[in-house]
């Protein structure tokens, strides 16, 4: 009788445990709120540029991970978006090109310096 309760004791530790440890990940999440998409777009981006390897998804996984926990999604978007349409040129370009929209991407390539720093 006494090792069923020594089991059971166990095992109900373990499942706290279990239970702590996915809490404690799904906080994360909530200020980690980068949808899979746009994860999974920076890491196959990231791969390109440093070589398609598993080193490389580990990296640029790590990388992500970094900037999400920095940067939140919303200013992301933004600086994305930003980069993106310079990217395009002409004159429509020029409103992205002020001190608000350049502070913006400065902000996402400080957070992918860290990543970098951290990550390779």
């Amino acid at each position: 009788m006494r090792k069923i309760t020594i089991a059971a004791s166990a095992a109900i530790a373990i499942s706290l445990g279990v239970a702590g440890a996915m809490a404690q990940e799904l906080d994360a999440d909530v200020a980690n709120d980068y949808p899979t998409f746009n994860r999974a777009d920076y890491v196959f981006g990231c791969m390109q540029v440093n070589g398609n390897t598993r080193i490389a998804l580990e990296r640029c996984a790590c990388s992500i991970d970094v900037i999400a926990s920095i940067l939140p999604f919303e200013e992301y978007e933004k600086a994305e978006t930003i980069m993106s349409i310079r990217q395009r040129g002409g004159e429509s370009v020029a409103q992205f090109n002020r001190p608000e929209s350049v502070a913006i991407v400065n902000k996402l390539k400080q957070a992918q310096i860290e990543g970098e720093l951290r990550c390779f």
